[in-house]
């Protein structure tokens, strides 16, 4: 059997999310508290196999909130280390659209940053401060619910 199957044991399988910070023009930011656990995040979920990543930002963003947007930039890479979990977070502009409820989302609203990071658990809040640096994309890793230190050179 050769070592290049992907059934093979030593083949790191991961998962990849992508998430939308939607800012307005008043700086305020769009999140949802999610219908599966309550707690309140960007909106966003896992980008599917033959989807292009920023075509997987608008759509779960508007999936989740009825919300268009326009894709900025990237601004971290979180990988959740406990479940193998890469998260890919852009910063985005409403472009339409009207907040509207969905399966995963049992609200809607936006909040100000302070507001918004004061909802939030730690892995979730630093996407929406790290969103609103101008700065390069930050890299992060997670276990679910506390940041990992910082590690290495």
């Amino acid at each position: 059997m050769s070592n290049s199957s992907p059934q093979n044991a030593s083949t790191p399988l991961h998962s990849v999310s992508v998430a939308g910070v939607v800012v307005r023009d008043d700086g305020r930011v769009l999140v949802i508290r999610r219908a599966d656990n309550g707690t309140w995040e960007p909106p966003g979920g896992v980008l599917e196999r033959t989807e292009a990543i920023e075509d997987g930002v608008r759509r779960e963003v508007y999936e989740e909130t009825g919300i268009k947007v326009r894709v900025e930039r990237l601004t971290g890479v979180y990988k959740n280390m406990t479940v193998g979990v890469v998260a890919l977070v852009f910063r985005c502009r409403p472009e339409g659209g009207h907040e509207q409820l969905s399966d995963e989302s049992t609200a809607i609203a936006w909040l100000t940053p302070d507001e918004a990071v004061a909802a939030m658990g730690e892995v979730y809040a630093v996407r929406i401060t790290d969103a609103l640096r101008d700065e390069a994309p930050h890299i992060r890793t997670h276990d679910g619910r506390k940041l990992t230190p910082l590690t290495g050179n």
